[in-house]
């Protein structure tokens, strides 16, 4: 591809072959031989050229092409915006004559802003920028809707409301696994593209250029991003979900009421199997079915068990208190290949937000007493409603595996819906609601930088991550407000000062509470506030930053300080009173670095406000 940041480089550039060459129209020099002269006469010829051009060909023919050029432009904007339309309700037909109207307009655009005419016009001292600017956005327009195109070819089938059946679905897979080097292909190619546009000018003196611009970068950017998880998902899907032979999975249930690094305690699990696109789940238990090892059943290094404690690779009831996902994984399917002697393809966590969204699909359950599970329901059934329902702990449990069966038993009817369930699916990924490790290398390296993996990455760059880990015993968690505020300052030299403010409340109303949830496991026989709970605060900086200082509620504090991954981490134990809020905040000095800052959000019951303040004064470019 030849992109836009290469068709307009510095003056002396050859001009591309044209089909608006006009009948004694000068034509610059360099066409099919190298300039053998010096930059600065090569700038003045051309500069003189370049307006005898103008004046030759006339400020009409350039007005002419300029309009033209515009109105094929937003013609394909329109476009693009009725395929969206289209794309949404599920009208393949309309999608497609949507998107082959958008193309010729963007191919038409490239076309006109192509000739000799736009060389010259691009060169002029006035109008230079803009019409630089204006065929970026021709070339840039036109690649993205053969982008689409190319897409649409290989994955059409896919773009559809119909409900499939299970054969369907088998050729489904077949047909994923057929595109994703289409989806990788195009995603690479919208990579280049943004490149491309981002070497333009952005500011030409042209308001609606300029605006244009920014907007298109904004699109070929989030296009980017969405393919590229298409991508991921066609390469894995079709193995995943068992296209070559069958997968067995541990799928934990995580309970954020008691907070863990990954989300929450694991409160039950089962065996999700996929066999040609068969998803189902089996042998669901509460989580003290699966007994503890006598001994690690996985060694994850020095630091871990530093931080964690030999425990933490033993034991269930703590197996995830790091937020990297791949240590809890490796832990679980490590207990139940100790105990039952067969081997499995990874792991899948999920918790009841996410059990909430996949009943957004599937529509409500209903129990074998006839109450019914529904999407908005679901979470304050399972982590409030439960506990005050009932005080028995094993009864809780059966109720809790009643309704994990009901939903599980909807699995294939939502795999059966794939258009449906793609939206779903990103937002359980986005959000860590769902989270998969696999024992194979290929997948997991396609998993790892996505949210799906639940990866603590081991990058540089701004980052900042907020882990809380209960260490009271109880189910408080799910009264529990966070806030983290990230704020970046100018650079100094190569490093930049940042602070981390992270804002924590025990929202747990007032009145009484089961004991089984406000109860304090950490010190059974000593008296407590009802509804105080205690949490293991972490604070994960990016990596290579240092911390200068540390105030807990407005006061100097020295916090534990650890390595997790190549993070320094810096952690606390907070007592929390019932109704009552906690500060703490971090003073630090980073490496610069020009990636965007990454604030991953750990998933419990209620969600995370963040807010980021970047100032990049005074950084390197």
């Amino acid at each position: 591809m030849t992109g836009p940041g290469r068709e307009h480089t510095a003056a002396g550039a050859h001009p591309p072959a044209a089909d608006d060459t006009l009948p004694g129209a000068p034509v610059p020099p360099g066409i099919g031989t190298r300039a053998r002269t010096g930059g600065r006469w090569r700038r003045v010829v051309l500069g003189g050229l370049a307006a005898a051009g103008l004046a030759a060909l006339g400020a009409g023919r350039a007005a002419h092409l300029a309009v033209d050029t515009r109105d094929h432009l937003e013609a394909a904007r329109s476009d693009l915006m009725r395929m969206r339309v289209a794309m949404a309700a599920g009208d393949t037909e309309r999608m497609g004559a949507a998107l082959a109207s958008a193309r010729a307009h963007a191919t038409e655009a490239r076309r006109l802003t192509g000739g000799p005419t736009w060389w010259l016009l691009a060169r002029a001292p006035v109008a230079g920028d803009a019409a630089t600017t204006v065929r970026g956005l021709a070339v840039g327009s036109a690649e993205l809707t053969g982008v689409l195109a190319d897409v649409r070819r290989a994955g059409a089938v896919f773009l559809t409301t119909r409900r499939h059946s299970l054969g369907d679905v088998r050729q489904l897979l077949a047909q994923l696994a057929a595109a994703a080097p289409v989806l990788d292909a195009g995603t690479a190619r919208l990579a280049r593209t943004g490149a491309d546009l981002s070497e333009l000018p952005a500011r030409t003196g042209v308001d609606s250029v300029d605006r244009a611009l920014a907007s298109v970068r904004r699109e070929v950017a989030g296009l980017r991003d969405r393919l590229g998880d298409a991508a991921t998902a066609a390469a894995l899907l079709p193995p995943m979900l068992g296209h070559a032979g069958p997968r067995g999975y541990f799928l934990a249930f995580q309970t954020n009421a008691e907070a863990r690094g990954t989300g929450g305690l694991v409160g039950a699990y089962g065996i999700l199997a996929a066999d040609r696109g068969r998803v189902t789940v089996r042998g669901l238990a509460a989580d003290d079915r699966l007994a503890g090892s006598p001994v690690p059943v996985v060694d994850h290094g020095p630091a871990f068990q530093a931080r964690y404690g030999a425990d933490a690779t033993r034991l269930m009831s703590i197996s995830n208190l790091s937020p990297h996902l791949p240590y809890a994984a490796r832990t679980w399917t490590g207990l139940w290949e100790r105990t039952t002697g067969r081997r499995l393809d990874g792991a899948v966590a999920i918790d009841p937000v996410g059990l909430s969204y996949l009943l957004e699909v599937t529509g409500p359950v209903t129990l074998p007493g006839g109450e019914k599970v529904t999407a908005g329901g679901v979470v304050d059934l399972t982590e409030r409603v439960a506990y005050e329902r009932y005080p028995d702990q094993r009864a809780r449990k059966r109720f809790l595996l009643t309704i994990a069966e009901a939903v599980a038993g909807r699995l294939p009817r939502t795999f059966a819906r794939p258009f449906r369930m793609v939206p779903v699916l990103a937002r359980l990924a986005g959000e860590r609601r769902l989270q998969v490790w696999s024992r194979h290398d290929a997948e997991e390296r396609r998993l790892s930088p996505t949210p799906l993996g639940g990866v603590l990455p081991e990058t540089p760059g701004p980052y900042a991550q907020l882990v809380v880990n209960n260490s009271a015993g109880g189910k408080l968690d799910f009264y529990l407000g966070r806030t983290l505020h990230y704020r970046l300052r100018r650079c100094a030299g190569a490093e930049r000062r940042t602070t981390v403010r992270a804002r924590l409340v025990n929202d747990v109303p007032a009145g009484p509470l089961p004991g089984y949830v406000a109860g304090r496991l950490d010190a059974p026989g000593r008296a407590h506030v009802p509804g105080a709970n205690k949490l293991w605060v972490s604070l994960y900086a990016a990596v290579g930053a240092r911390l200068r200082a540390a105030r807990l509620d407005g006061v100097p504090v020295n916090l534990i300080a650890e390595t997790e991954r190549s993070h320094p981490v810096f952690s606390a134990v907070l007592e929390m009173a019932p109704r009552r809020a906690r500060i703490l905040e971090l003073d630090l000095v980073e490496p610069y670095s020009a990636a965007a800052p990454a604030v991953p959000v750990q998933p419990l019951a209620r969600p995370q406000l963040t807010r980021i303040a970047d100032d990049r004064s005074g950084c390197p470019r």
